[in-house]
């Protein structure tokens, strides 16, 4: 469980600035495809396109006005809230684009996460009070009665509001345009961009007016003011002449990435180490924009990674002169400033270019993904998938297949045992790994999941167990929690018991309907859960297939399920097993297969001789089939009666199911 630990940045404002930046940004990334396809539409339909087509230039409207709105206010609802908080975003984000006749995009990027952030907030008052198998009934109404309000809030108050301040920034361009001082913004923007602020700028403000500027007339400058590769490739140009050492070997490569890739960061390094040659990129980037101011030219959409290739893809027919002479222009001029600046100073070593790329991520507040390109591995570390804490934890997730059973009882084990640490504040849920999103801190599966586990979540502590009830790497884990929770004394020793910092945004809650209570339950489930009819003290099975058909027919008799769900049983599996230690092992379908549950239920089967589970002793065996999370509260007994070694020891004992039903929480009182 070796993880590289990163400082947690202070707080500053520029800070501040970043992280609003990069939440503006990802609202807007993820729909750059939608922003491109429109523009390929309008460009080649509209009557001043390439091909016009009257029929097919109805899309442009409609689009502009209605799909991308929406597609930012979901982006950026399920960003603070999972799936729930997209919709009800979306909904909200309606009630902005209808009471106003320009396209809300600011809107939505507004409406989405606070209709989502309301929704959250809301429902946080009732967390683990509603009574199981009611979530459901609950969690709808409250999602549809919040984006009503919120849709017409947006209409009658933030449509307008945002429609005043588009008008005003429009006129503020204008003016800057008209007057020939439109240029002068790369005095801000190019010191932006290498302090990680340009997200702000180029996501928050200039993609929104841009392509209201490009509806209208069909292309915009606002599109190129930051996304211009020529500055940056004009002072890595400089570094491949001028250059020395290290930075020298460096540029070509950085060059490349840059230009061709897109990738703007991968030249702040080379800014950083020597901060006057800001002022090459400031003059390239006035260079640039005065030439699209002089020619007319501009992009018809965002160009997205800002790549010489998405450039032009983005530039309509009558721009392309302009569009390419303000490349080149700002290229050169990058490059001669850069170049006295360089000629003038003292040579520049390897060492410095490898500090200013640990600048860069420092403020950054992450390991850069290009880094390795400049300074080697040891710039790069972290960019390889190694998982980085860079704060308290806060949320640990146990994903399996299903996020039904073995993870349940996995997440009931180790959350009592952080209790017992003195952290109740730590949550600890699970998931199906289908549903899982990158907004946990620590993630446990089985070692033969957790490779699926990695995708979609990249940034946490991954955690692989070879079982879920007794593993000694929760050991592990609760001294990680202590280490990271609780603030060192004089010593250097955490003091136990004391949380600091809240829940990572999301959490939780953003995973998906399927996520598991996030608290110890004090009483029984629900009743029915287990019956006494589905307890078997002496089970006739002597194979592990015979035992899974065995406790799932049980289950099938109960009417809990269908015959399809006994071959979702064994296709689980022969995936991953279910033992999960202390002679306990929980079959249970496929995540795909909960289509053939038609109620919550759990059985029961002892074999006092013990069966052969893959090479492991099983004495009991627990079938499961949940619906809305009704089940978790008996396998959250079960998982109390199997981790205490003399309750085991009187289910072995036992002599009636009354007996059994009474150790596992008394579940039918």
């Amino acid at each position: 469980m070796a993880t590289e630990t990163v400082a947690k940045p202070r707080s500053s404002v520029r800070v501040g600035v970043q992280k609003f930046g990069t939440f503006l940004s990802g609202m807007i990334m993820p729909n750059i495809g939608a922003f491109i396809a429109w523009g390929i539409i309008t460009a080649f339909f509209i009557p001043a396109g390439f091909t016009p087509n009257g029929d097919l230039a109805k899309l442009v409207g409609p689009m502009i006005t209605y799909l991308l709105p929406l597609l930012i206010g979901y982006t950026g609802g399920r960003m603070v809230y999972g799936v729930r908080g997209g919709v009800v975003g979306a909904v909200a984000t309606m009630g902005v684009i209808v009471g106003t006749d320009i396209p809300m995009f600011i809107g939505a990027m507004i409406m989405g996460p606070l209709t989502a952030w309301l929704l959250k907030k809301l429902e946080s008052l009732w967390e683990n009070k509603v009574k199981p198998g009611f979530e459901m009934l609950i969690d709808n109404f409250t999602a549809g009665i919040v984006s009503a309000i919120m849709a017409i809030f947006g209409m009658l108050v933030i449509g307008p509001i945002v429609k005043s301040f588009s008008n005003g920034a429009s006129a503020v361009v204008e003016f800057l345009v008209n007057n020939g001082l439109l240029p002068f913004t790369s005095i801000f923007i190019e010191p932006a961009k290498v302090l990680f602020l340009n997200n702000a700028v180029n996501h928050g403000i200039l993609t929104p007016l841009g392509t209201e500027q490009a509806l209208a007339q069909g292309k915009s400058i606002l599109f190129l003011l930051e996304a211009n590769p020529g500055p940056g490739v004009g002072i890595l140009l400089a570094y491949m002449v001028f250059g020395k050492g290290m930075a020298k070997a460096s540029a070509p490569g950085a060059a490349l990435i840059q230009f061709v890739g897109g990738i703007h960061e991968i030249y702040f390094p080379f800014v950083l180490m020597k901060p006057i040659i800001i002022l090459a990129a400031i003059g390239g980037g006035m260079t640039g924009i005065f030439t699209l101011v002089l020619t007319g030219a501009g992009l018809r959409s965002p160009a997205a990674p800002g790549s010489i290739l998405a450039v032009f893809a983005a530039t309509p027919a009558d721009s392309f002169f302009g569009v390419a002479l303000s490349v080149l222009l700002a290229a050169t001029v990058s490059f001669l400033i850069a170049s006295v600046i360089l000629k003038a100073s003292k040579d520049v070593e390897g060492d410095e270019l490898g500090e200013a790329t640990t600048r860069m991520e420092a403020m950054k507040g992450k390991k850069s993904s290009v880094s390795s390109a400049l300074a080697g591995a040891g710039a790069g570390a972290g960019a390889g998938g190694v998982a980085v804490l860079a704060g308290p934890v806060k949320n640990i997730v146990f994903a399996c297949d299903a996020g039904m059973g073995s993870s349940a009882m996995g997440a009931s084990v180790l959350r009592n045992k952080i209790k017992a640490a003195g952290y109740p504040d730590v949550k600890v849920t699970n998931s199906a790994i289908a549903n899982l999103s990158d907004s946990y801190d620590v993630v446990i599966t089985h070692q033969d999941l957790t490779e699926r586990a990695k995708p979609a979540t990249s940034s946490a502590v991954h955690v692989s167990v070879d079982n879920f009830m007794n593993s000694p790497r929760y050991d592990e884990i609760v001294d990680l929690v202590r280490s990271s929770n609780a603030p060192a004394d004089a010593s250097g020793v955490g003091a136990p018991g004391t949380t600091s910092g809240t829940a990572a945004a999301g959490g939780a809650a953003g995973a998906s309907a399927a996520t598991v209570v996030t608290t110890e339950p004090e009483a029984a489930g629900p009743s029915g859960i287990l019956a006494a009819d589905s307890v078997v003290l002496s089970g006739s099975a002597a194979t592990r297939d015979a035992a899974i058909d065995e406790a799932g027919r049980l289950l099938l008799d109960r009417g809990a399920v269908d015959a399809g769900y006994l071959d979702a049983m064994h296709e689980r599996e022969e995936s991953v097993s279910t033992y999960m230690g202390s002679y306990l092992a929980i079959p249970h379908g496929t995540n795909a297969a909960k289509d053939h549950i038609r109620k919550s239920a759990v059985s029961v089967v002892r074999y006092p001789n013990g069966i052969d589970w893959n090479g492991k002793e099983v004495k009991f065996v627990v079938g499961v089939a949940g619906v809305n999370n009704e089940h978790l509260q008996i396998l959250s007994s079960i998982a109390k009666v199997f981790t205490n070694k003399a309750q085991v020891a009187q289910l072995e004992a036992a002599t009636t199911v009354d007996e059994v039903l009474d150790l596992f929480g008394k579940v039918n009182s």
